[in-house]
């Protein structure tokens, strides 16, 4: 399933909210958690950290995986944080609502 425009940042956020990982990590972690549902692409995944590391969402720094790769490992910051709350707070009551709507019977049913 494709993300909705504008999650993917927040997922990153809360996969993130677990510990510091590498890309691979994080990606591997939201298909886990979604059940296979959801997918990640790697262009996608790499432009939405580049962007939190440059609101100072998220900072990063090399290190080796336990494959014995070296990888840049992401990790929140007190910003992150407190986006990652308010965002995910948000995005709940959005689908919050839209499954009352999605779900409202018609007069005919």
């Amino acid at each position: 399933m494709a993300l909705l425009k504008g999650t993917l940042d927040v997922l990153v956020l809360k996969a993130l909210s677990w510990g510091p990982m590498h890309g691979f990590e994080i990606t591997s972690w939201l298909e886990e958690r979604s059940g296979g549902r959801i997918e990640v692409v790697d262009a996608a995944l790499l432009q939405a950290l580049h962007r939190m590391e440059e609101r100072g969402l998220i900072s990063a720094e090399w290190g080796i995986t336990k494959n014995g790769r070296r990888a840049r490992y992401y990790q929140l910051t007190a910003s992150g944080r407190a986006r990652l709350k308010d965002e995910a707070a948000e995005l709940v009551d959005h689908v919050k609502a839209l499954t009352t709507i999605l779900l409202a019977r018609s007069a005919d049913a």
